[in-house]
């Protein structure tokens, strides 16, 4: 058996979920049932064939609505690994950092084409803290201070789903100077970033090696399914950008978020609307069940 989740913060109608189980029905996907995680904001179809069908189905049919199809079985996630530059926080660190050197526009360029997977990472990664060379060490910390912002559901999903036994990693693409407070702050029991090296005071425009990438990041989510004894169907990975398709894909839930479109594309589920509240939802796990300090 499948299940199908609408989710539409405080837009979702009666009305929606009924048109969702007929689009169901028309495409051979036989709906059985449905009902409210929470009202007005998710609710549940459970369906007994073709969840492929069923995505495409339902996909786009609803304004400003993500839907997230997956077998019943496991739903509720062990292991969540994510990305941190616009997936747990709203921001890319480098960018903003770069803005310190008055060249933000000339690395951004660089990054949106290495998350769209036009640039290799390491390479890509290397030619940007080439560029920041000279920049004050003191620029992390007040970059961190006055740009880096939690994305709206991070501590909530991440605290969630550590209270219910989960294990949480961050693994990040970016730099430990900003992914070690960020884990801190939302929860994460593991953390694996890049390392900025740094002399007299000063970036001195190399990254410590190996760089963490795309495999890095995969490998993050095999070792701990292993570590903590989990079929893949219990994990969750979360990312926005090219870096973090293989560990997308090797979940039991990869989940492309405000994605690139390589990333939509490939992952097997995608929240294009809603923040990662979503996330909870998508697991069955309702409001009145959330971690919220």
């Amino acid at each position: 058996m499948f299940i199908a989740t609408l989710i539409a913060l405080g837009r979702l109608s009666s009305g929606d979920v009924s048109a969702a189980m007929d689009r169901l029905a028309a495409a051979g996907c036989a709906p059985a049932g449905s009902g409210w995680i929470d009202e007005g904001d998710a609710a549940d179809i459970v369906f007994g064939l073709h969840a492929d069908d069923a995505r495409e189905a339902l996909a786009g049919a609803f304004a400003k609505t993500d839907v997230v199809v997956q077998p019943i079985a496991g739903r509720a996630k062990a292991l969540i690994v994510a990305d941190m530059d616009s997936t747990m926080i709203t921001v890319e660190c480098i960018d903003e950092l770069a803005d310190y050197a008055g060249i933000k526009k000339k690395i951004a360029e660089i990054t949106e084409r290495a998350m769209r997977g036009e640039l290799d990472f390491a390479a890509a990664l290397d030619a940007r803290v080439a560029l920041l060379a000279g920049l004050e060490e003191a620029a992390i910390d007040r970059c961190l201070a006055e740009r880096v912002r939690l994305m709206p559901g991070a501590r909530t999903l991440v605290r969630t789903m550590t209270a219910r036994g989960a294990f949480a990693v961050l693994v990040s693409g970016g730099f430990t100077r900003f992914a070690e407070p960020v884990a801190s702050e939302i929860g994460f029991d593991r953390v694996i970033a890049n390392r900025l090296n740094v002399r007299d005071g000063r970036l001195d425009g190399t990254v410590a090696k190996p760089i963490v990438d795309s495999s890095t990041k995969q490998t993050a989510l095999a070792e701990a399914m292993a570590e903590r004894g989990l079929a893949r169907e219990a994990t969750l990975a979360v990312g926005d950008g090219a870096n973090d398709l293989a560990m997308i894909r090797q979940a039991g839930l990869g989940v492309a978020y405000r994605a690139k479109p390589i990333v939509a594309a490939a992952a097997g589920a995608r929240i294009d609307h809603g923040d990662l509240h979503a996330l909870l939802w998508a697991q069955g796990i309702a409001r009145k069940d959330w971690v919220v300090d």
